[in-house]
């Protein structure tokens, strides 16, 4: 049936709010472990709709990500999509739960871990609640697996992609935190992003689609897909300038009351980053002042 499943990141950008209860932020400040249990109870008790997960996230990321599909159908393959989510584990995108707040980022208000290794043992309890799927099963069934993950995502999930490695099985992982035999990576290339344009967020899901159109049909990795795919970075990567338009305090603090709005939750590092992603320019100290001042600390 030449299936292939497809990994790619939940987005914090929900199509419907979630319950105080199932915001990271309001989980007890207790161990790890407690956490995790706290936190699958929650998810299991909670009243109110379950949504399937494809509709549950929005925004260009995930609009992307769900397009790789598309590209998998074209290039010969029958997609299954899954998404890893620091709050749900591995699911398939038709899959139902509640909507929820939790995250990987660091210094993120519901960030579930403060370091790598913590992100990496809540990823274990994760994948042990009921509906999480096992990448390496997964990938394992099918002969073959894309892998399209940040570099934190990739690190909660290394313990996976070691095992998924050790299998054999045919892996191309776009993006992800290093390099692992048996899997084949191709790192997030920022110089790409005048030929696939979007954003950076985005920028993994439009590398894996046309990762995707310089396959051979119905082979995921071959020697002359690989070739093509270097001779076609080679050919359109730009290296990326940063000439970003200063801004006014007013302007500055303008974007962040709008910001905190269209990107609920969204820690203080983020919003600068998504300032700086437009083009815009200010000094990281003066953003933290601005944003302390409109927002309060967090």
């Amino acid at each position: 049936m030449n299936e292939l499943p497809i990994v790619v990141t939940c987005t914090d950008r929900k199509t419907s709010p979630p319950e105080a209860t199932l915001q990271a932020r309001a989980l007890p400040k207790t161990g790890l472990a407690e956490r995790a249990v706290e936190w699958a109870r929650r998810l299991h008790a909670v009243p109110g709709p379950r949504i399937a997960l494809e509709d549950l996230y929005q925004g260009d990321q995930w609009r992307r990500a769900q397009a790789l599909t598309k590209a998998a159908s074209q290039a010969g393959f029958v997609p299954r999509l899954y998404v890893a989510s620091a709050g749900l584990g591995l699911r398939p995108v038709s899959s139902l739960a509640p909507s929820y707040a939790a995250t990987f980022l660091p210094r993120h208000a519901d960030s579930v871990a403060s370091s790598s290794a913590q992100a990496t043992d809540w990823w274990d309890h994760l994948q042990r609640m009921d509906g999480s799927c096992q990448l390496p099963q997964i990938a394992a069934a099918a002969g073959r697996a894309l892998v399209v993950l940040s570099e934190t995502y990739a690190a909660a999930m290394h313990r996976d992609l070691a095992a998924l490695a050790a299998t054999g099985t045919e892996t191309v992982l776009i993006g992800g935190a290093c390099e692992l035999d048996g899997i084949v990576r191709v790192p997030a290339n920022a110089a790409l992003r005048h030929a696939l344009g979007g954003t950076r967020t985005s920028l993994n899901v439009r590398m894996a689609a046309s990762w995707l159109e310089h396959c051979t049909p119905g082979h995921l990795i071959t020697p002359s897909a690989r070739t093509r795919w270097s001779d076609w970075v080679e050919q359109v990567a730009r290296p990326e300038r940063y000439e970003r338009r200063p801004m006014t305090d007013e302007a500055v603090i303008d974007f962040i009351e709008q910001s905190k709005d269209s990107h609920p939750g969204s820690s203080r590092t983020r919003l600068l980053r998504l300032l700086r992603d437009q083009g815009m320019a200010c000094e990281q100290k003066r953003f933290a002042n601005l944003y302390t001042a409109t927002i309060g600390p967090r």
